[in-house]
């Protein structure tokens, strides 16, 4: 078995944020409103990393499941979640071959973070976004979040600071590679008590905006592609939005019939 890239990086990865349970009031209203709209109960995180995002859903009442393919992370993510009370159901899956583990649908699938960029090429993106397809009911959606934006790609900044609060600092330093992209994360601890450096990379053979994820959504049988530019339900524009948020929604063949079925009657008068 490959080894797992996260094995080295799950017990810092919630570095990036103050607290694991502490969610920011925009992004939780805006999946709340989301999922209000699109009459979602139940959500499927099928890249749930350490499980925070596992936790905002709980918080708003969902039926929740989580997934992730590194070892690591799951079990950071139960231990984090069990921090706080809370007991998800978490599977080690690949988000490729999601049926083989769930024999359920969800109202709703959610890959954020940038984490459909682990699959190497188009290929590969359209196995996992048909996965995604496969397990949610008709009428479901499929949230996607990116902070890797067409201004971000176009621009190719080398250096973004992620963290710089009290003793740390987080640094992304960035390897442009053709349509790929390493991402090196440079933790620095700068403390009384404690002074460190740590390295962690990963590497990714391509990364996707607007216009790949519109492409491969389409061909994997999505419709009602929305695209939006921030939390506020902005539209995404590729020469200025800094975070890239897809949704697509699972065709319904019940309320595709009912539409047809209303378009003939009105013919027929």
């Amino acid at each position: 078995m490959a080894r797992d890239p996260y094995e080295r990086f799950a017990e810092r990865y919630d570095l990036f944020f103050g607290s694991f349970d502490d969610h920011d009031p925009v992004i939780v209203e805006f999946f709340r409103a989301l999922f209000e709209r699109h009459n979602v109960r139940s959500v499927l995180d099928c890249a749930c990393g350490t499980g925070r995002d596992l936790h905002l859903f709980r918080s708003l009442g969902f039926e929740v499941y989580g997934s992730d393919i590194s070892e690591a992370m799951l079990a950071q993510a139960e231990r984090n979640l069990a921090s706080c009370g809370e007991n998800v159901p978490l599977a080690r899956v690949d988000f490729r071959e999601l049926r083989r583990h769930y024999d359920r649908d969800f109202d709703a699938v959610v890959c954020l973070s940038s984490s459909f960029f682990e699959v190497p090429d188009e290929a590969e993106l359209l196995k996992a976004f048909s996965s995604m397809h496969g397990v949610l009911r008709e009428g479901g959606i499929l949230v996607l979040t990116s902070g890797t934006s067409d201004k971000m790609w176009r621009e190719k900044p080398r250096f973004i600071p992620e963290v710089n609060r009290g003793d740390f600092t987080r640094l992304f330093v960035i390897d442009y590679m053709g349509k790929g992209a390493r991402f090196n994360v440079l933790d620095i601890y700068h403390g009384e008590a404690h002074r460190d450096l740590q390295l962690w990379s990963i590497t990714y053979n391509r990364v996707y905006l607007r216009d790949d994820l519109e492409r491969v959504l389409e061909a994997a049988d999505f419709r009602e592609l929305q695209f939006f530019g921030s939390y506020l339900f902005q539209p995404y524009d590729t020469a200025t939005s800094d975070t890239l948020i897809a949704v697509a929604q699972k065709r319904d063949s019940r309320g595709l019939s009912e539409r047809v079925a209303r378009e003939m009657t009105s013919r027929e008068l």
